[in-house]
Order: structure tokens, then C-alpha cells, then sequence
């Protein structure tokens, strides 16, 4: 009984992680994208739509990261640490989103550049 309730635990646990793992990616490459729009928002006239459209979908993926790290903690007894982690990406995330929409761009590019980074430096731990 104890054994199968170990292999279960360990099984949740790797799932969760995964998941995690996944999320982390998919925040990381919405924020590469970001940058590729960013680009096109200087070029072209499609730019800022995509720009727009983009902002929406990695918020979404750093509110997906956050669901990811409560999961893998609490149920599958994970470390709480990638909680603290994806809370803080959903700042800087909101920071961005507000510096974005009150065209600051003098703080909204450094910004999107360290979270870039952290996010590429939060996927290489996992």
C-alpha cells in the first residue's frame, strides 16, 4: 500500500512538472514573439495589431505559468519556490501591459528584454 501510494505521488509530481515545463516554454516563446512584433510595429501597419494581439496571449500564457506552478506545488508536493517565480513574472507581465498601453517605451522594451531573460533563465532550471 505504501509503495502505491509513493509510485502515485511520484507519478503526480512528474506531471506536474511537465506541465510546468510546458507553461514556462510557452510563456518564454509568447515573449520571443513579442519581440519579433515589436519589430513589425515599427515597420509595418500591421504591426500594432499583432503587437496587441500578442500582449493578450502572454499574459494569458504567464496566468497559465502561475496555474502551472500552484499545481505542481500543492498537489504534487512540489517546492513553492515556482510559485513565487510565475507571481513574479505576472507582475512584471501587468507592469508591461500598463507601460504598453501608456506608450512608455523607454521602460516597456528593457523590460520586456529582462523578462525575456528571466524567462529563458527560469526554463533552463526546470
Amino acid at each position: 500500500m505504501a509503495t502505491q501510494v509513493t509510485v502515485t505521488a511520484t507519478s503526480n509530481a512528474q506531471r506536474g512538472s511537465s506541465f510546468l515545463r510546458i507553461a514556462i516554454a510557452l510563456q518564454t516563446l509568447t515573449i520571443f514573439l513579442q519581440a519579433v512584433s515589436a519589430g513589425l510595429l515599427m515597420t509595418s501597419s500591421y504591426g500594432e495589431t499583432l503587437h496587441s494581439v500578442g500582449a493578450r496571449v502572454m499574459y494569458g500564457a504567464t496566468m497559465l505559468y502561475l496555474l502551472a506552478a500552484v499545481l505542481a506545488w500543492k498537489p504534487g508536493g512540489g517546492s513553492p519556490r515556482p510559485v513565487l517565480h510565475a507571481s513574479g513574472f505576472l507582475v512584471l507581465a501587468s507592469a508591461q501591459v500598463v507601460l504598453g498601453i501608456a506608450h512608455v517605451p523607454s521602460v516597456h522594451l528593457p523590460l520586456g528584454v529582462l523578462m525575456f531573460g528571466l524567462s529563458v533563465l527560469a526554463l533552463a532550471r526546470r
